[in-house]
């Protein structure tokens, strides 16, 4: 297993994830984020793949003083391995890189498992 930048090839993939643990919204349209994401400085996609399989991501931005994370999805198979928290663990990594002080995380209301990750993470 590997934690790196998404390619841009892999998107359909990780989309696919999203959709598969429920993160993404009628009104998003998750392909333009990845997208978006990937093209400035400001922010990435990572993704933990095994092979050419893409099983957990993790978006990451910042405006300089506060860095954001999104999608951070983990393949249903592999959920409650720990490798959500290596995701979080890895954008928290990739925005101290960049001088970073502070992470805010935002997790719907209804959405308890990202909110379980989150506690395990130590987050």
């Amino acid at each position: 297993m590997k934690i790196s930048v998404l390619a841009e090839e892999q998107i359909p993939q990780a989309v696919a994830l999203w959709e598969a643990t429920g993160l993404t919204r009628p009104w998003n349209d998750p392909c333009a984020d990845a997208l978006r994401a990937l093209e400035t400085s400001t922010s990435t996609v990572l993704a933990a793949s095994e092979g050419s399989k893409v099983i957990a991501t993790a978006m990451v931005g910042h405006d300089g003083h506060r860095g954001w994370l999104y999608y951070v999805a983990v393949d249903p198979r592999r959920q409650g391995s720990g490798l959500g928290a290596q995701m979080v663990q890895a954008a928290s990594a990739w925005l101290a890189q960049r001088g970073v002080p502070k992470v805010q995380l935002m997790v719907r209301e209804e959405n308890a498992a990202s909110a379980r990750l989150l506690r395990a993470a130590g987050i």
